[in-house]
């Protein structure tokens, strides 16, 4: 019980007993009066001997007392000097007040009273009135600050050993990887088995030396293919030299007739082995799918690319032309319809393509139907003549009717494109799980999912190119009309620039195909012949051209002055027609609202790289992007690109 209480209880408990005593005295007394004064005489001594025991019993209380509160109050100092994190007290103005030898310590000081808290942990100053954990860097050592703002307080605790800890668990963490060489077969076809041995040693001495001085652990699968296992901290160090093994690769094998490329497909992040090999062997497939000689490292969703500065090797072999063809003509025939589809503002490559699928749809006997938004001037004058032409128009129609015709036994053939934010009716895709991707440029992150059936080949000058081949194999007699074949011609000639870019010996194959089956070139011409007004425009748009990194045309637009995508187009190939540049680059602002960017070049500079820094794509010497904003942050952000890759030696 409490002092007072206890000293209240005592008291009255000692006179009680006091006055029972000389009562019982009394009595006694009365009896005998011997008695009597003996009892009384024995009540005095109790009573001298109780006062005397109460006050040295009073004098030892009050000396442990404060003995006990001297002991206290030195532990408490003891333990906020010796406790294991610092304790710092500030004021109003947010000077320091008080702090444990802690803080001194951690900050190589006697004393900081008086200095003002955000000197002392610049970290800090963003979050004044903020409770919550903090860390803070100082010297060598990491510490968790706890901020308690209505105290006033800030308590460290060294984690250094925890970070450290977390660190390397990080950088030990695994990494799974899958290296292909890209084109074993071209680039040994007639060689003889000496030379192939040569270059193949060659090849393989050299990734095993790049493996053993990064410590990659590398086993070989296949004659083609390798295993690679790494930790994280390998990987980011691969990352920072852009995995100059593919430079290295390319550059022991220039002197052959075909150098040899590699691609190499990295997955990192997952939990498990499993996922982690899925996500490298997906990473693999995409770098294959955007034509090899690059690094595509996966992680989770997120995709890095490293190289790529090589255009796709052209495949000599026509097996897997004929092997998809075969498996288009049978998806066609267990489809009820086929529902064929381009891009957003189709051009000619994607008009020609679609035209070319609908007639090996045809040819097996089944309906199918192309799904057209509207016309713009790319491909108006080809839709003047297919509008003429009663008994191909009326295969055209708009998203809605695609969307009400198609069923879960339909196939969906996209052409000219693999991302399904693209297609011209993206909802058509989600009707049926029956689609086929038939494309040329080098693929994206973004994919259209669950294809049954992806005819993906960057080395083709166009999507056209590619229908064509297959048409060869749908039917052994395949009959064209006059206008199918010049519509698929002309999207070859516009892709390739009238056969001036990206131009294998399969498009000439191919356009040789075309005109057997009654192409009109001179049609062609006259489908991409342009009027006075056009050219004029283009005229204000090139006289806006400055010339930047020594070998770069840039041309950006006035505001307020809307040009179609084609016109912008044409122009960044005008561009590159002058004399000392290597690449080109045209900002204007397009019809529909966005700021579109054209990019191309002649191969030395990577303009697809440069395009999917700004969220766009392409192939290595064509590109574009679409933008929202102004011209003016366009530009400000291609620069930024174009700057940052010159410093990352891209442009050398």
């Amino acid at each position: 019980m409490p002092k007072t209480l206890f000293t209240r209880w005592h008291g009255l408990h000692t006179v009680w007993t006091f006055a029972f005593m000389l009562v019982s005295s009394a009595l006694l007394y009365l009896l005998h009066w011997l008695l009597g004064t003996a009892a009384l005489f024995l009540c005095g001594f109790l009573a001298y001997y109780t006062i005397t025991a109460e006050k040295a019993f009073r004098k030892e209380m009050n000396e442990y007392v404060a003995t006990l509160s001297h002991r206290i109050k030195k532990a408490s100092s003891d333990v906020m000097h010796e406790l294991p994190i610092g304790i710092l007290l500030y004021n109003e103005e947010r000077a320091v007040e008080w702090h444990n030898p802690f803080v001194a310590e951690m900050l190589a000081k006697e004393s900081v009273i008086g200095y003002p808290v955000v000197e002392l942990f610049p970290a800090l100053k963003s979050k004044k009135e903020k409770d919550g954990k903090h860390e803070v860097v100082i010297g060598a050592k990491t510490y968790q600050v706890i901020v308690k703002a209505g105290e006033r307080l800030l308590f460290f605790t060294d984690i250094s050993a925890y970070t450290g800890l977390t660190k390397r668990y990080e950088e030990e963490k695994l990494a799974i990887g899958i290296l292909m060489l890209d084109n074993l077969d071209e680039a040994t076809q007639g060689m003889d088995d000496q030379s192939r041995s040569v270059m193949l040693a060659k090849v393989t001495g050299h990734i095993t030396e790049w493996a053993a001085e990064n410590g990659v652990f590398l086993r070989r699968t296949a004659s083609d293919k390798y295993l690679l296992m790494m930790s994280q901290k390998t990987l980011r160090k691969l990352e920072q030299t852009k995995f100059d093994l593919l430079d290295d690769v390319r550059d022991i094998t220039a002197d052959y007739k075909l150098p040899l490329t590699i691609s190499v497909g990295v997955g990192t992040g997952a939990d498990g082995l499993v996922e982690m090999g899925q996500l490298a062997q997906m990473g693999l497939d995409i770098a294959l799918g955007r034509g090899g000689d690059q690094v595509a490292v996966r992680h989770g969703q997120r995709v890095t690319f490293y190289g790529g500065r090589s255009n796709a090797v052209e495949k000599r072999t026509r097996v897997r032309a004929r092997v998809i063809a075969h498996a288009l003509r049978d998806l066609i025939r267990d489809s009820d319809k086929v529902v064929i589809m381009g891009h957003k503002i189709p051009d000619m490559d994607s008009i020609g393509a679609a035209v070319g699928v609908l007639k090996a749809v045809q040819a097996v006997g089944k309906e199918g139907y192309i799904v057209l938004e509207g016309v713009n001037p790319s491909i108006y004058r080809l839709m003047e003549l297919i509008g003429a032409d009663e008994r191909l128009n009326r295969w055209f129609i708009s998203p809605e009717q695609a969307l009400h015709i198609t069923t879960q036994r339909s196939l969906a053939v996209v052409v000219d494109t693999h991302k399904a934010s693209m297609a011209t009716e993206s909802k058509v895709l989600g009707l049926t799980n029956r689609v086929v991707v038939v494309d040329h440029h080098r693929r994206g992150e973004e994919f259209i999912d669950d294809a049954m059936l992806v005819y993906l080949e960057p080395y083709a000058s166009s999507t056209c190119e590619l229908v064509s081949e297959l048409l060869q194999y749908i039917s052994e007699h395949i009959e064209m009309e006059p206008l199918e074949a010049t519509a698929l011609l002309a999207g070859i000639v516009v892709d390739t620039k009238s056969f001036s870019l990206r131009t294998g010996a399969r498009t000439f194959e191919a356009a040789s195909f075309l005109r057997r089956n009654g192409a009109d070139s001179g049609l062609v011409q006259k489908l991409l012949q342009e009027d006075l007004e056009q050219y004029m425009k283009k005229a204000e748009i090139i006289k806006q051209t400055e010339v930047i990194h020594e070998h770069i045309a840039l041309a950006a637009t006035e505001p307020g002055r809307k040009y179609s995508q084609l016109l912008i187009a044409q122009v960044a190939d005008t561009l590159l027609n002058m004399k000392g540049i290597l690449a080109s680059f045209v900002i204007c602002e397009r019809t529909d609202g966005l700021i579109g960017i054209s990019a191309r070049s002649f191969g030395q500079i990577n303009v697809q790289v440069i395009m999917e820094r700004l969220g766009g794509g392409g192939h290595l010497t064509n590109a574009a992007v679409q933008l929202e904003g102004s011209i003016e942050e366009a530009e400000e952000r291609l620069k930024q690109v174009l700057q940052e890759m010159e410093e990352e030696g891209l442009f050398e």
